[in-house]
């Protein structure tokens, strides 16, 4: 079947994807316009897989994508990870030089992650939103106006633009943690690290209830790579919690009796949002 991804082409889900895929992949690939849509695409059995964004060095977790997980109530589950490096590029069509630039366009995440670079090969030149770091690239090379976007490689190669100004970002450390997810989860086989992801709703509101699912960990020596609040949306004070953790639910005996143990002693309702392989950063 097809494997989808958060929209639209040209952005750094797509490169993700392809890291993970390969560049020619033999399944098609489909964008979503959101992240809603490209998970009830999933669920609808539209398409196999999908790959979204769950977490940015800089910005933190993607809000949309956990509250999708938390909802589907294990229904989607994470199958593999890929940690992509986010490179900013500042991008013209053909012909326009950086001193002619009179206004920078890209997504609002990206534009305060080149703060640094606009402020001093920029100053002066106009910033504008866009939906999309891939959408400010096609918008430029559509325009008879002397403008430029901030974005990846992908999508200057899309249509057919320059690069102005290479790894404009302030902070060379920034990426972002992409996750396929599927209806089915993956076998826990193969060398190497697995992670367990996992969302904990705490039936009721009381002091040490999250202590009382940290203890299950702590005390079975289980380190714990991610904490993460959401609020459940049934009322102030409601909070559910997000946790990553090393190890496989199928082959690490203490990972599965840390889950039973939460659940038996209703310490919290337990989501099992998948056990898969450790993603990474390419190497240099």
């Amino acid at each position: 079947m097809s494997v989808g991804f958060l929209g639209p082409s040209g952005t750094y889900t797509e490169e993700a994807l392809l890291r993970l895929l390969g560049p020619q992949p033999a399944r098609s690939t489909v964008p979503y316009p959101t992240v809603p849509d490209a998970i009830q695409a999933v669920r609808s059995g539209a398409i196999g897989q999908v790959l979204v964004p769950i977490e940015n060095a800089l910005e933190g977790a993607v809000n949309a994508t956990l509250d999708q997980l938390s909802a589907a109530e294990g229904a989607i589950v994470i199958q593999a990870e890929v940690v992509h490096p986010i490179r900013q590029h500042l991008i013209a069509r053909p012909g326009v030089a950086l001193d002619q630039v009179t206004r920078v366009l890209s997504h609002p995440h990206a534009i305060p992650q080149c703060h640094l670079f606009l402020r001093h090969q920029m100053s002066g030149v106009e910033t504008a939103a866009a939906n999309s770091t891939a959408d400010a690239v096609r918008i430029v090379s559509e325009s008879d106006e002397p403008w430029a976007a901030i974005g990846p490689l992908r999508a200057a190669d899309m249509y057919g633009c320059s690069i102005l100004a290479e790894d404009i970002e302030d902070a060379r450390d920034n990426a972002t943690r992409f996750v396929m997810l599927g209806r089915e989860p993956v076998a826990a086989v193969g060398p190497g690290r697995f992670i367990t992801s996992i969302v904990c709703v705490p039936p009721r509101d009381r002091p040490g209830g999250l202590l009382a699912i940290l203890q299950e960990f702590a005390m079975r020596s289980i380190n714990l790579n991610r904490l993460e609040s959401r609020p459940t949306k049934a009322g102030l004070g409601r909070y559910q919690f997000f946790i990553d953790m090393e190890g496989s639910r199928q082959r690490d005996m203490a990972v599965e009796q840390a889950i039973e143990a939460i659940e038996d002693q209703d310490i919290a309702h337990v989501v099992f949002l998948g056990s898969y392989p450790a993603g990474g950063l390419p190497a240099a």
